[in-house]
């Protein structure tokens, strides 16, 4: 059953240096709060785990902590290129940093494989592409039906999952809407889980499209409010545009970025 902690204690009991950290949350419901207390708390060694990395991933290689990035697609959303992701794949600052890309449809069906139980999912996405040959966790197999080849995505099944959601009740069940990308999936997959939220409340009202995460596949809830921003949770907060623009020049250098890091980040006890 979920325990409901402080955000700071739910990481420092949750994710320990050199786990694999699925961070997920599709255009909304970026767990950005959670991931500057990775940061704050200076976990190093990880493995991120995100669909879509943006600035949150961007900060995180940025400041040290991820030593391999497992995705399928990388970009500041509606700006251009993470600076902090290319400088550490290109230079190696401030460490050498990892890869293994995937296609969405990949890495997602990778997330259902380790939600189910199973050691892997069959698809079709990988023919004629490069990255079959770049990725270790897909295989060529024979359809024993057909005979025709198919690819093999092997399952991913985090040490811990850290999402967002709009609400959540005193009992630890998670209720979060809007679009929905792999939350579900990373939580049923992970070995622990840590979901953010906005609100707790008495009892959690169904809202059109609604996913529920009932508290026994929840590890803790960490009350947050506005725990995504700059990104947004839908129907009760709104995206910070012009935080996405001014990033792109924050983390094309060096010294800019250490010094927003060290402003904005690191010192601050809470992400209030």
């Amino acid at each position: 059953m979920a325990q409901l902690k402080p955000l700071a204690a739910a990481v420092a009991e949750l994710v320990h240096d050199g786990d694999t950290v699925a961070i997920e949350g599709f255009s909304h419901l970026v767990p950005f709060a959670a991931g500057h207390e990775l940061i704050r708390q200076q976990r190093r060694d990880l493995t991120i785990v995100r669909m879509v990395p943006d600035v949150i991933s961007d900060q995180l290689i940025g400041a040290g902590c991820v030593a391999r990035l497992v995705f399928s697609w990388a970009g500041n959303p509606g700006v251009g290129s993470l600076h902090r992701f290319r400088d550490a794949i290109e230079r190696g600052w401030p460490r050498k940093l990892d890869i293994e890309e995937h296609t969405h449809a990949g890495l997602a069906a990778r997330f259902v494989a380790g939600a189910s139980g199973l050691p892997f999912m069959v698809l079709r996405a990988y023919a004629g592409t490069s990255l079959i040959d770049v990725t270790e966790h897909v295989r060529l197999i024979g359809d024993p039906f057909t005979g025709q080849q198919v690819a093999a995505i092997a399952a991913i099944n985090p040490d811990v999952a850290v999402i967002h959601a709009q609400q959540a009740d005193r009992a630890g069940n998670v209720q979060l809407w809007g679009i929905a990308g792999v939350q579900k999936e990373a939580v049923l997959a992970a070995g622990r889980s840590l979901v953010t939220v906005d609100e707790i409340v008495d009892e959690l009202k169904p809202v059109p499209g609604g996913v529920i995460l009932p508290s026994w596949v929840v590890s803790m809830v960490a009350h947050v409010p506005g725990g995504t921003y700059p990104s947004y949770a839908h129907g009760l907060t709104t995206r910070d545009d012009g935080f996405y623009a001014a990033w792109d020049s924050i983390a094309r250098g060096r010294d800019t970025f250490v010094a927003w890091m060290e402003e904005q980040n690191l010192p601050v006890a809470a992400h209030a």
